[in-house]
């Protein structure tokens, strides 16, 4: 309105108060059906009441529905569950729909919507995506839009617009809904990750795994380790009850550190079996962008087990620039704000322990213990030589000799030195692998790693 003259504006203002007043000349004699129904529920005009809003993570959808439900399971409270007819209705607040019910007669009673939410590996439940329970509680009434929408944000989300007679009524039933979540979340006992995803079993940006099973046996490390990581892990959770009496904390950190491909990650899915009744929740690349959402979501179905994968991504004290890094502080206020009974452990691990911040990785309560996983030492490449090569068709000279080849090779390439062996076996008709097969394989697994590391050099 930058160039407008004073008379402009008294021309507009008389302009648009005819324009309202012919507004209200057309508007519908009586309120919409949608306001009529609130208004018999509640006793009163709904655009009169204050509505209160919360909104939740949309991976919370089918935990808000499963706790309303139990909401309305109490004996004595009473409810009907009713919808708004109207365009693009699930885009617009309680206040915006009544607002427009009221004065245009925008929306009119309906029917509540419904979605299908995965809740687990092939499991879904039908939620409410756009309805309004009015809800009795005694002398309390009062009303509640549940909706999703994709709207209004760079994430779809779900919200809880309470409509009540006063601010206080609806700040009670959000905070036993916030308790009744807790109590009944689906998510609890389940592996999940948050990471982007447009395919497979998940929600939002959170995906569910099956959870893995791998026996001790099938973890090679340097003797005593994998003790180590069971003790603090493991151990912690099994003598909960007894460290608290005494009390001492149970939340506790590790960081497993060496080269890629030694086993971290083969451990830390062994672990994740030895705790079938934990919740994982598992961060890794551009996940560890969720440390907030992971952590709060931790805390609300322990026992859980967080796992940052390559956390180097995000552990530098500084960012190229010099500038610090808002994600280590994040990190490591979310590591901190867990309180110490809680049973939640968090495993890290990297492949640039020296990247890692000593605030993160020097401090008992965040990581209390360190662990090198590295390259597997003789005894360690026969044990793995053993255990991915059990189909091989070798003597125990070959072995040996495949042992003092390997030297200075990761766990990883033993499993790849099996399978490639069982292929070039397969190609050439052989029944079974054979140390020539074998042999073949390790020429070919050396030579790509020999070009690689050339490449590297001249770049």
């Amino acid at each position: 309105m930058g160039g407008m003259t004073p008379e402009d504006a008294v021309a507009f203002g008389s302009t648009f108060t005819e324009f309202m007043d012919y507004v209200r000349t057309i508007a519908p004699a009586k309120p919409s059906s949608l306001v009529a129904r609130l208004t018999d529920h509640l006793g009163q005009p709904p655009d009169k009441l204050p509505v209160v809003t919360s909104p939740f993570p949309v991976y919370q959808h089918a935990n808000l529905q499963v706790a309303i439900d139990a909401y309305l399971a109490v004996e004595g409270r009473t409810h009907d569950l009713v919808g708004a007819a109207g365009p693009g209705r699930e885009h617009f607040t309680f206040a915006e729909i009544i607002a427009s019910s009221g004065v245009r007669g925008m929306y009119g009673l309906g029917t509540a919507d419904y979605i299908s939410v995965p809740v687990g590996i092939d499991a879904e439940m039908a939620c409410v995506s756009f309805g309004i329970f009015l809800i009795g509680d005694g002398d309390s009434r009062f009303a509640v839009l549940l909706r999703y929408s994709t709207q209004r944000g760079p994430q779809p989300r779900c919200e809880l617009d309470v409509l009540a007679p006063d601010t206080g009524t609806a700040r009670r039933f959000l905070a036993e809904i916030q308790d009744l979540i807790r109590k009944h979340n689906l998510l609890r006992g389940q592996v999940i990750s948050f990471e982007p995803h447009e395919f497979g079993h998940g929600v939002g940006p959170l995906s569910f795994h099956r959870r893995p099973q791998i026996d001790a046996a099938d973890v090679i490390l340097p003797p005593g380790t994998l003790d180590l990581i069971h003790r603090q892990v493991l151990g912690v959770a099994e003598h909960r009850d007894r460290l608290l009496a005494a009390g001492h904390h149970l939340k506790r950190g590790v960081l497993l550190f060496g080269p890629p491909g030694t086993g971290k990650t083969h451990t830390v899915r062994h672990l994740m079996g030895r705790l079938p009744g934990a919740t994982v929740v598992v961060l890794t690349g551009l996940g560890l962008g969720a440390v907030r959402e992971a952590c709060a979501l931790a805390r609300q179905v322990t026992p859980a087990l967080v796992v940052l994968e390559d956390v180097d991504l995000v552990a530098e004290e500084r960012m190229p620039g010099g500038h610090q890094n808002p994600l280590l502080f994040q990190v490591l206020n979310e590591m901190d704000g867990v309180a110490g009974d809680a049973d939640v452990a968090f495993l890290l691990t990297t492949n640039r322990v020296d990247l890692i911040e000593p605030a993160l990785a020097q401090r008992p309560g965040r990581v209390d213990v360190a662990v090198e996983v590295p390259r597997p030492d003789e005894d360690g490449r026969r044990l793995l030589l053993d255990l991915y090569g059990r189909n091989l068709k070798l003597t125990g000279a070959e072995v040996d000799e495949l042992v003092t080849a390997t030297a200075g090779a990761t766990a990883s390439l033993f499993s790849e030195l099996a399978r490639r062996a069982e292929l070039l076996a397969a190609v050439a008709g052989e029944p079974t692998a054979t140390a020539a097969q074998t042999r073949a394989a390790l020429a070919e697994l050396q030579a790509s790693a020999a070009a690689l590391t050339r490449s590297e050099h001249r770049a």
